[in-house]
């Protein structure tokens, strides 16, 4: 029910530039008409009508089909060859290949669409042709796409041939950019600006894939001094979203606060409340929305937290998803670790979500918003508190395709 067309079968890849990207790419509408009639009937003959029974109860259906290919060209290939080399062979070739499907699927009304996809690790796009009835969750689509992966070499644990995830150009499903509730842009992974960590000789283990930065503020919240787990939680949210495991919402806080009512953790009168969460509330949180399950290490100061830098590098190397550290009153999203395991010596990638200010990059890793933390720096001033508990809130990555 699904079938693949490369493009590689068109042109060779040492001709062609094969940099694709919907920014340069240009999208052309064309319309395709064809000669229905067999050919011309010779001078002098007179057409023939036979009528032949059907040998059964006969009936009609009418199934429309969403042609949509993706072809390779040299820059000056001019378009009209192009559209009569390239385009309409393609159609038909793609045609063909639904032709296939519908006579298996004649009962069933097959809804087939095409999807363009280049998945990371590969330098070529794929065409996937989906049957649309069966959503992205459905569990005889996952096993589609699980058979892609195979076929194509791509890992089983990584969401990367979901509908979400194909490639759009000029204005045919543009997306847009993503933004906070009040309009304002959010910012993406801010830690790619940001110093190094003075850990000598260490092994730097980072957040695998993007995140938004969320924190005091946004969407017209004025959450200063209460929010910053809210925060942490919403950044972690936006993970899952830009990694394609979720297409939900980012939640805000009150729609944070409904799900802990919700599923009994809270009363009530905790909606619209000002009442801090901890990581075990994050963890219940994002069960509830994202069936995400969560595994959670304890601490009993902020001088431990040293300790873990092994287990929380391990975390990034496997998982890659950020982490929630809340301590006291405080909450902080953690993006990695720099861990040199002879010396001990680590430092801790903080993104701080107890900024105020605008969304200004400069301002943010300048300010120490976001950027690498030691236990105890070289002036003998503590990062993490001494006399508080802490706990380590460690999403994990949904095996799915």
């Amino acid at each position: 029910m699904t079938s693949i067309v490369s493009c590689s079968e068109f042109f060779p890849e040492k001709r062609y530039n094969l940099s694709l990207t919907k920014e340069n790419a240009d999208a052309i509408e064309i319309t395709v008409l064809s000669n229905q009639s067999v050919g011309s009937l010779k001078p002098g003959i007179t057409p023939v009508v036979e009528y032949f029974p059907a040998p059964a109860p006969a009936s009609l259906r009418v199934i429309n089909l969403k042609l949509d290919i993706l072809c390779y060209s040299s820059i000056d290939f001019p378009v009209a060859v192009a559209v009569s080399e390239l385009v309409i062979p393609g159609l038909a070739d793609q045609m063909s290949v639904m032709k296939k499907i519908i006579a298996s699927e004649i009962a069933k009304q097959a809804q087939l669409c095409p999807y363009h996809f280049i998945p990371s690790g590969l330098h070529i796009p794929v065409t996937a042709i989906y049957d649309t009835r069966y959503g992205e969750i459905e569990e005889k689509q996952s096993e589609l796409r699980k058979e892609l992966h195979v076929r194509l070499g791509l890992p089983l644990d990584r969401p990367l041939l979901r509908i979400s995830n194909a490639l759009t150009f000029g204005d045919m499903g543009k997306r847009v950019k993503k933004t906070s509730r009040n309009g304002s842009s959010l910012l993406r992974d801010v830690h790619r600006e940001i110093p190094s960590s003075g850990v000598s000789g260490g092994i730097m283990s980072l957040i695998d894939g993007s995140y938004e930065y969320y924190h005091y503020l946004h969407d017209g919240i004025d959450d200063n001094g209460w929010g910053c787990a809210y925060r942490s939680l919403q950044t972690i949210v936006s993970w899952y979203r830009l990694q394609q495991y979720s297409s939900i919402d980012v939640p805000s806080h009150r729609e944070i606060q409904q799900v802990l009512v919700e599923i009994g953790d809270k009363d009530p009168s905790f909606i619209g409340s000002r009442e801090w969460i901890g990581a075990i509330e994050l963890s219940f949180v994002l069960d509830k929305l994202l069936g995400v399950s969560c595994k959670i290490i304890n601490v009993r100061s902020g001088d431990e937290l040293p300790e873990k830098c092994r287990e929380l590098a391990r975390h990034f190397e496997t998982q890659g998803t950020p982490v929630m550290i809340g301590g006291g009153v405080l909450a902080y999203t953690l993006l990695g670790v720099d861990y040199n395991e002879a010396s001990g010596d680590c430092a801790f990638l903080i993104l701080d979500p107890h900024y105020t200010g605008a969304d200004d990059l400069k301002k943010i890793v300048n300010g120490g918003w976001c950027g690498w933390k030691k236990s105890v720096d070289n002036k003998g001033r503590s990062f993490f508190l001494k006399d508080k508990f802490y706990n380590l809130l460690l999403p994990q990555r949904p095996n799915m395709v």
